[in-house]
């Protein structure tokens, strides 16, 4: 363990000589001493009169942002030393060398704690000595950042206020899915569960993931705190998670443990009682010397020492920075989210401020980004990034915090000065008074403040008398103001023209806008990445075509043919589902064949009775099942129950296997109970009861991809791309709007409601208004898959695509090996004996054929042909 200089006073030691307390380090078990780590300081809380006043949290120590950052990261890599789970570093990357990396890190940290102190003086730090420090800083970071990888089965639990952004370094070096507990209103999302820090100044603490998924079904959990003093809030946290959903392994993750031996053995005492496992890990472990009197003896010094800095006359300009419109929106870490940030964000916002400071950040200034309570990950990623922009200015970050601290200057005590301000009834952190400290004494101030306000704090809550901006300008000779968009549970739903052709009012898409990742691949080579296993079929996109005049001949025909039908079949639908949800359905489309059948439900409720019916377009991708994000924003804004999913039609059935499936394990692990009803224009395989009809025949919006389809892609899932909290992906090909026929269908089928309206109203008078009334869904046509599939010796009947809608995309999509037709059908088929002809594919009539047509996916080549796991089928 690498020892600390002691040539600095000691930031704990005026408490320890004026009441008796006293830390002392573990040395067998530590990385680093605990001197290093905190100082001491007393509460203005009777609950508990000592505060362990960390060094590289950056919660009340203004701190640079690298040290921070490092500090996170290196608890990281001894959560995944604990776990026993090697990086990606390396074939060489076993427990060993990775202790040998967790050494070495913690060695170049402890040198720069050992420097980490401003010139007494005030005056700037030496420009070349301060270039070469942020290099070696530099260095630690890119050491840290090559153990970075995925954890699988694993979630981190950040504490809030103070460990929100020690959470997020630790989740991020981990690679998990990360959350962190909140004091905030639930706004919207329904709790996970809630604990108890009964010594904090505000003890209640909630979850709020908006998918409840990634918490109930991970085996492993890491706890995050800043310090463990007695172990109660852990036991606390880990009592009510185990009662939500056991967890097979409790990592508790901290920069400092003080535990006693008994309070260490209320640890596996309850691991015991719960049957799991419960191990932590630290920075820095040791005990902590606590006098009988303290609270007393504390009580009577706290009494002499002022609340906080007495004030003096604002000297600066306070400037509002409105970066609302400017950077996008995104996502708080209390709603869960992936624990590594996109590097964009903080990126975007620092490029901002850097801009906004001009001459303000010149060589020598000394900058603070101050952020403000629970809000901690993002601006100090901000702050990092700002001082790669700016290397020759001195970037600290701290933030504001709910906790009354007496604040004594004395350069052996933890919090040297205070300041104290309001915060409104409104504020997303709720009323009350907050503080910031250690930046208003002599050789403590800033040059400029750049306050990072929570997103969505009203600016009333943080500009005029007693706030935080005239507060800190009383201290600094520039205050810049920053407003950040607004966080929200959910990400927004997209809406035409800006994403698809659609008109805003036709659908809104619970998708995520990949429209600039490149996702096309050549046939060729997407089929062999997804018949090797390197990838899912979701991963990626096939390359879109642009239809040829003849091919677009052949859609206007079946357009004109068909119109009618299609008409009638719609009404009939839709009056099906208006009785069947009390004439308020929710309708949600499977993007993308369901979105303009979605459409034209929509507009015939509408034109036939008035009704103005939401409509959103969903993603359900084969073997990962419906979007459960899209599933937990429609359940924040609509009950369940009027749900009804909608797609174009059904060929043997799987995907109305797949909502089953889907909507049961959100009810599982999240609670609200989604019917798992499928209301589909044309179900020609008998696998569902909410129909407009069961005849096989074309449906025109089958025969192209985007170009009917709101230039919408079919929906992506890639990791790569989508994170926790987001929706599934989707691009929008704007490119091929010439060709674009998506509302020219809508109105040639839509011009036809009128000559069908009396038919359908009159059949729908007699309807059942129960499900239970309906046709059964009797599956006979996956019995003739099943058939089919032996009869051609392919025995798959994941090869076997029936339909006329799903023959088409085999010949669009994929290997196609042959087609059967029922000779009767032919004359409906000019555009599958074109796609055939083109491709070279055998035509062969099959009388009784229980379809129109099916297509056969080759059984030698197969690839496209995926299972319903999603994956490439390669043993046939």
């Amino acid at each position: 363990m690498k020892q600390i200089s002691t040539d600095a006073p000691w930031s704990g030691g005026y408490v320890r000589h004026a009441l008796g307390v006293n830390v002392a380090s573990d040395h067998s078990r530590s990385v680093l001493p605990v001197e290093a780590l905190v100082g001491l300081a007393l509460r203005r809380n009777p609950k508990r009169a000592h505060l362990l006043v960390s060094r590289v949290l950056a919660k009340h120590v203004p701190t640079e942002p690298g040290i921070a950052t490092s500090a996170g990261q290196l608890l990281g890599l001894l959560v995944r030393r604990e776990l026993q789970v090697p990086s990606a570093a390396g074939p060489d990357a076993a427990t060993g060398s990775l202790t040998a990396v967790i050494d070495e890190a913690a060695g170049r940290l402890a040198r720069f704690l050992d420097g980490d102190t401003a010139p007494s003086d005030g005056t700037a730090p030496d420009e070349d000595g301060r270039r070469r420090r942020l290099a070696d800083l530099a260095g630690l970071g890119e050491l840290l950042a090559r153990w970075q990888s995925e954890l699988p089965g694993v979630v981190t639990i950040g504490y809030a206020e103070t460990a929100t952004g020690l959470g997020q370094l630790v989740a991020g070096q981990l690679g998990t899915y990360y959350i962190h507990s909140t004091r905030q209103s639930s706004s919207g999302v329904e709790p996970y569960g809630a604990f108890e820090e009964m010594h904090s100044h505000a003890t209640s603490h909630q979850l709020l993931p908006t998918s409840r998924a990634a918490l109930n079904l991970a085996e492993t959990v890491v706890l995050v705190d800043d310090e463990l003093s007695t172990g109660s809030t852990i036991i606390n946290t880990i009592r009510e998670l185990h009662r939500t959903a056991p967890h097979r392994h409790y990592v508790v993750a901290s920069l400092v443990d003080l535990r006693s031996p008994s309070d260490r053995d209320r640890f596996e005492d309850l691991a015991r009682e719960l049957g799991s496992r419960i191990s932590a890990v630290a920075l820095a472990q040791g005990s902590i010397q606590l006098p009988e009197t303290l609270a007393s003896d504390a009580a009577e010094l706290i009494s002499r020492i002022p609340l906080s800095r007495a004030a003096v006359p604002a000297s600066s300009r306070i400037q509002l920075l409105d970066l609302r419109g400017i950077v996008p929106p995104f996502r708080s870490a209390r709603f869960g989210v992936a624990g590594r940030l996109d590097p964009d964000q903080p990126e975007g916002i620092a490029d901002a401020l850097a801009a906004n400071l001009g001459g303000r950040g010149e060589a020598g200034a000394r900058v603070l980004v101050l952020a403000t309570e629970e809000f901690m990950a993002l601006p100090l990623a901000v702050a990092g990034a700002l001082q790669d922009l700016r290397p020759d200015t001195d970037i600290r970050y701290s933030t504001s915090t709910r906790s009354p601290i007496a604040a004594l200057d004395e350069p052996d005590y933890a919090i040297r000065s205070g300041i104290a301000f309001g915060s409104d009834d409104d504020a997303p952190d709720g009323p009350g008074p907050r503080f910031a400290y250690n930046f208003t004494h002599p050789g403590g101030r800033f040059d400029t403040v750049l306050i990072m306000a929570e997103p969505g704090t009203a600016e009333s809550g943080l500009l005029g008398p007693g706030k935080i901006a005239e507060a800190v300008s009383a201290w600094a000779d520039d205050v810049r103001l920053v407003m950040l968009p607004v966080q929200q549970p959910f990400p927004t739903p997209l809406l035409g023209p800006a994403f698809g052709s659609y008109p805003p009012e036709d659908v809104q898409w619970l998708l995520k806008d990949l429209s600039s990742a490149q996702l096309e691949a050549p046939r060729e080579e997407r089929e062999a990445a997804i018949q090797s296993g390197k990838a899912s079929y979701a991963e990626s996109l096939p390359q879109e075509f642009e239809p040829s005049p003849e091919y677009g001949a052949l859609f206007q025909s079946a357009l004109e043919s068909t119109a009618v039908r299609i008409a009638h079949a719609v009404g009939t639908l839709t009056e099906q589902v208006l009785k069947l949800r009390g004439n308020a359905p929710v309708l949600v489309s499977l993007a993308r064949a369901g979105t303009p059948i979605g459409i034209l439900m929509k507009r015939w409720a509408w034109e036939v009775h008035g009704l103005k019916l939401p409509h959103y377009a969903i993603s359900i991708v084969r073997g990962l099942g419906i979007d459960q994000t899209a599933l937990g924003y429609l359940a924040s804004r609509h009950n369940p129950d009027d749900v009804m999913f909608v797609d174009g039609w059904t060929g043997k059935g799987a995907i109305a296997r797949e909502l089953a499936a889907a909507v049961e394990l959100f009810r599982q692990t999240d609670g609200p109970a989604f019917r798992p009803d499928l209301a589909v224009l044309a179900d020609p395989g008998h696998s569902v009861r909410i129909f407009g009809t069961r005849d096989d025949y074309l449906v025109p919006s089958a025969c192209l991809n985007s170009t009917v389809s709101g230039l919408v892609s079919r929906t992506v899932f890639n990791k790569a791309l989508i994170g926790p909290g987001d929706f599934h992906g989707a691009k929008f090909y704007s490119e091929l709007s010439g060709s674009d026929v998506s509302r020219d269908f809508l109105a040639a089928v839509t011009a036809q409601f009128s000559g069908v309206r009396d038919d359908v109203l009159r059949a729908a008078a007699h309807a059942p208004s129960d499900i239970a009334g309906l046709p059964e869904a009797d599956w006979s046509g996956w019995s003739a898959v099943e058939q089919i599939s032996r009869s051609f010796g392919i025995n798959n009947v994941n090869l076997v695509k029936p339909g006329v809608g799903e023959t088409t995309r085999v010949l669009l999509r994929r290997v196609p090996w042959k087609v059967l037709v029922r000779p009767e059908a032919v004359p409906e088929l000019a555009h599958v004996l074109h796609l055939a002809e083109q491709r070279g594919v055998e035509v062969l009539e099959v009388p009784d054929l229980a379809y129109s047509c099916v297509g056969l996916i080759h059984p030698v080549h197969t690839p496209g042909a995926t299972g319903a796991d999603g994956r490439a089928v390669v043993d046939v």
